[in-house]
């Protein structure tokens, strides 16, 4: 089914202003809590159920929102210090599979999330109006993209996958 695919939709690009950078930053600012009041009293069979069919469980999906948002901290890092840098792409399904996914608690990548969302949205509090035209290059597809365009996909990240998370429950009725 395409609506647990995408349940919010697809990443939609908007033009910078104040008031859609207030949007997307409390996006990110609100995501580590908002996961895990979501996640809060599942039990181990439901993080390990997958969110849709062919969808990683719930468990993948925690640890692979720790493993996209570090790389966009430090994409975003990049973009500030170097100018039109390449950045890696990685294998998201790869990732999934290994150990640090399969065996840890999804309680150790929640908490990198909180700390590495308090730091992430430092460095976003702190980008100038001129800062967020600076580009990165996406090493996989050679697209160029803008901070700001970053920004905007990444708060659609957020957005994305926690309905992953609050669609599954509302779907199989868990409270």
């Amino acid at each position: 089914m395409k609506e647990n695919q995408y349940p919010i939709g697809k990443y939609e690009p908007q033009s910078y202003s104040a008031e859609q950078f207030k949007k997307w930053l409390i996006d990110i600012e609100t995501l580590p809590q908002k996961m895990e009041y979501a996640l809060q009293n599942l039990d181990a069979a439901q993080i390990q159920t997958p969110y849709r069919e062919g969808g990683w469980t719930l468990n993948q999906l925690v640890h692979h929102i720790a493993d996209s948002h570090m790389n966009a901290y430090i994409r975003f890092k990049l973009g500030l210090t170097e100018i039109n840098p390449t950045i890696k792409s990685y294998e998201e399904q790869l990732w999934a599979t290994m150990a640090d996914t399969t065996e840890q608690p999804i309680n150790i990548s929640l908490t990198i999330i909180h700390a590495l969302h308090k730091r992430w949205v430092s460095v976003l509090k702190n980008i100038t109006q001129q800062e967020w035209d600076r580009t990165i290059v996406h090493s996989a597809t050679q697209q160029q993209m803008t901070l700001w365009y970053l920004l905007g996909m990444y708060a659609w990240h957020s957005r994305h996958h926690l309905a992953h998370i609050t669609t599954l429950k509302e779907n199989k009725g868990w409270s």
